[in-house]
């Protein structure tokens, strides 16, 4: 007999007794799990077992097979499990793998083979339930990613500003210490200064307020950083009579201290002079001593003087720098900032252009140049909804001419009646426009006009026509884009739209005009 491979680590237990669509016969049954058998193995004894279940029974060896001894039927050494002795059951496994099956999880409806719930549905159910291995929280399968994206208090996530990694729930305290976080000033009003550098900007800020540096001798003033030059300059005369007093009284203290022959620290140099001679240290050798001291204190500062140099003539440098860099990104932002203006003024002259364009395109998509136009209206009903409701009253056709330098003009439908005619009535009226040749032409507009609503089973039209009123300003030459409409407030009852009409079909009428050219 074959050996059974113990290579396979993902192998699972067998699959759920309820899975199956019918009643399960004994010999599809592990004896192990009591579940249907998934790749079956049978032992040398002939009982049946999922190859998962095989290799934990055999892990530490061969073991006896309890159904032999269940069924009373043990016998060494056919009924000792061996992977030496066991083989795969393919016959089984076939038989196994077409049997109908239909899935567990509530609110699925699907169905199948047992092969295809293993190869396409199990562990891949929108509607099974999984704990979250951040939370441990039962969810569906369906809900997992936005469950890990916007529901799970154990989530992790970056901090948009310095990019750190933490927990959900320390969100709102990473924000009270994020470096990187905005912060607005509350005295200029600019908004999205990190947290960081908001100290300097405090020092810097034009409008923010603070003490004069002369408030520790007396002055009381508060005034913007950006004006405290002005302030010092125009209040020297009296912040020098406010430190005049001060002056004064150190004076006086010192002379005191001298004539007492007091040791005295210097308050510059952090050193100290000798009484006057005759004191108790009267000897040459403490003056040398003390000669010493202040030479080496000399030197000492001497030296932290010159440090300091070279590090303000660096820092000088490096300010140089970068306002030189600052001035060049200055300039470099304002020919970019530039260039976007005349880049966006291109655009919307293209944009206007092209709007232009279309328009003109649609009106030579159904303009007509011998005085008939048909104008197809679809979509009857949504139209005629907002002509009730008062959204689209009334509709413009294209345009159409007389001949390709005649008359220019246009058809205006009021879907739910105008004037006498509304809410009972189509109304239909016929508009003179403004063409390029209008000069060239006779007036006032004089041609017969002929309106039709056209019967779509060609029995029986709708027509209405009128010769135009030559004293009207409807047909007088237009100075506008077009002259006031005149036609038919009562043109055709909407009763006849109603039904299986044979004026609307498919949601969609026709209008057809006809301009008589006689004498033109």
């Amino acid at each position: 007999m074959a050996r059974i491979s113990l290579e396979c680590t993902n192998s699972l237990p067998g699959i759920p007794l309820s899975v199956l669509s019918v009643p399960m016969e004994n010999k599809y049954k592990c004896q192990q799990c009591l579940q249907v058998l998934r790749k079956p193995v049978q032992a040398q004894c002939g009982h049946r077992f999922c190859v998962h279940c095989f290799k934990q029974l055999t892990s530490s060896g061969p073991k006896p097979c309890e159904a032999c001894r269940q069924e009373e039927i043990y016998e060494e050494p056919i009924s000792i499990l061996n992977s030496n002795e066991a083989f795969p059951d393919n016959a089984a496994g076939r038989e196994i793998a077409s049997l109908p099956a239909r899935c567990l999880n509530q609110g699925c409806d699907w169905t199948g083979s047992i092969k295809e719930y293993e190869a396409q549905h199990e562990g891949r159910c929108e509607f099974e339930r999984i704990q979250c291995e951040a939370c441990q929280i039962s969810i569906l399968r369906t809900d997992k990613d936005r469950h890990n994206e916007r529901e799970c208090e154990a989530r992790t996530l970056n901090c948009k500003y310095c990019k750190m990694t933490f927990n959900f729930k320390d969100i709102k305290a990473h924000d009270e210490i994020c470096l990187k976080f905005p912060l607005q000033c509350k005295d200029c009003g600019k908004k999205k200064i990190p947290r960081e550098k908001f100290n300097d900007h405090n020092k810097s800020c034009a409008k923010s307020k603070s003490a004069c540096p002369f408030s520790d001798v007396g002055c009381k003033s508060v005034i913007d950083n950006g004006k405290l030059a002005d302030h010092e300059h125009s209040s020297t005369m009296e912040h020098l009579r406010l430190l005049l007093p001060m002056v004064l009284s150190m004076a006086r203290t010192r002379a005191d201290a001298a004539a007492h022959g007091e040791w005295q620290e210097d308050s510059g140099l952090g050193l100290y002079r000798a009484p006057e001679e005759g004191v108790t240290m009267g000897s040459g050798a403490a003056a040398s001593m003390q000669s010493v001291d202040v030479d080496k204190k000399v030197n000492a500062l001497e030296n932290i003087v010159c440090v300091l140099n070279r590090e303000v003539e660096r820092s000088s440098v490096t300010l140089e720098a970068f306002s030189h860099q600052h001035r060049l990104d200055q300039e470099k932002i304002e020919n970019l900032s530039n260039k976007v203006r005349q880049l966006e003024r291109t655009v919307t002259m293209r944009d206007l252009q092209l709007s232009e364009t279309e328009q003109l395109l649609r009106e030579l998509q159904f303009c007509t140049y011998d005085g008939i136009f048909v104008w197809k209206i679809s979509d009857f009903s949504r139209r005629r909804q907002d002509a009730v409701a008062g959204r689209t009253p009334a509709m413009f056709s294209p345009a159409f001419y007389s001949s390709k330098y005649g008359y220019k003009m246009c058809l205006r439908l009021y879907l739910n009646g105008d004037g006498t005619g509304r809410g009972t009535h189509l109304s239909l009226f016929f508009v003179v426009m403004r063409g390029k040749c209008d000069a060239l032409l006779k007036w006032p507009f004089s041609q017969k006009v002929t309106l039709m609503l056209l019967d779509q089973n060609n029995r029986e039209h709708i027509i209405d026509a009128f010769r135009p009123d030559v004293t009207s300003t409807s047909f007088q030459r237009p100075i506008s884009e077009m002259n006031i409409a005149s036609g038919c407030p009562l043109f055709c009852p909407l009763a006849k739209l109603a039904g299986k009409s044979p004026y609307l079909r498919d949601d969609t009428i026709f209008i057809k005009a006809i301009v008589d050219l006689t004498g033109l």
